[in-house]
């Protein structure tokens, strides 16, 4: 497979998560849990922008490091969803959002998109 067929498959995720991400607006829903959900999207989407660059992503969780790797320039409310990655599951809370739900998913809503139109470009 291409990359770009590749990273068709690792959308086909982040679509999974943003689809989770906003039936899970409603402020009852924990944040630990829709922040994991966020942090997951954002992992995958930077995976996605490497595999597209022809390179295998590491196995690595660290939102940062992967945004180096991809040479994305992240906004920095996004980069802090990282605490949901292992802190916010395995320890006492609480672990507010760096945002608004709503702020959070158009952020990731736009870096979707970006990823989705470099993929279609490389088909």
């Amino acid at each position: 497979m291409s990359p770009a067929e590749d990273a068709q498959l690792l959308i086909a995720i982040v679509q999974r998560h943003m689809r989770s991400l906003r039936l899970s607006l409603d402020p009852s829903y924990p944040d630990e849990d829709w922040g994991f959900t966020a942090q997951q999207a954002l992992e995958k989407l930077l995976k996605t922008w490497i595999v597209l660059s022809d390179r295998l992503p590491p196995r690595i969780h660290d939102l940062a490091d992967l945004a180096e790797l991809a040479e994305k320039r992240l906004e920095p409310k996004l980069l802090e969803l990282q605490v949901f990655a292992v802190e916010a599951r395995y320890e006492e809370g609480p672990f507010p959002l760096p945002a608004s739900r709503q702020y959070l998913l158009a952020a990731l809503e736009v870096q979707l998109q970006l990823c989705v139109a470099e993929i279609q470009q490389k088909l």
